[in-house]
């Protein structure tokens, strides 16, 4: 079987919106901890943390594979306050 060392164009979308997605899901997770008293809710909610760390790390190691890459400005741009 023939293996490919990047991935499509189309795959790197679809890996960027899952790292987006487990990024918040792993912020509110973390976030929330502090507002619930549950114990064992909140052991459910650190039980998440740990896992989606792990798919975070996961997802960018295939996202390494991405054909293109992209600089981050240096600058941002100026905001309209108009």
């Amino acid at each position: 079987m023939n293996k490919q060392s990047t991935l499509a164009p189309h795959e790197s979308m679809e890996l960027h919106e899952a790292l987006n997605f487990k990024t918040l899901c792993l912020a509110k997770s973390k976030l929330m901890q502090g507002l619930v008293f549950d114990q064992e809710l909140k052991d459910l909610m650190q039980k998440d943390v740990v896992q989606s760390t792990q798919a975070i790390a996961e997802i960018q190691a295939l996202y390494a594979k991405a054909p293109f890459q992209t600089q981050v400005p240096q600058n941002r741009p100026t905001p309209i306050l108009n």
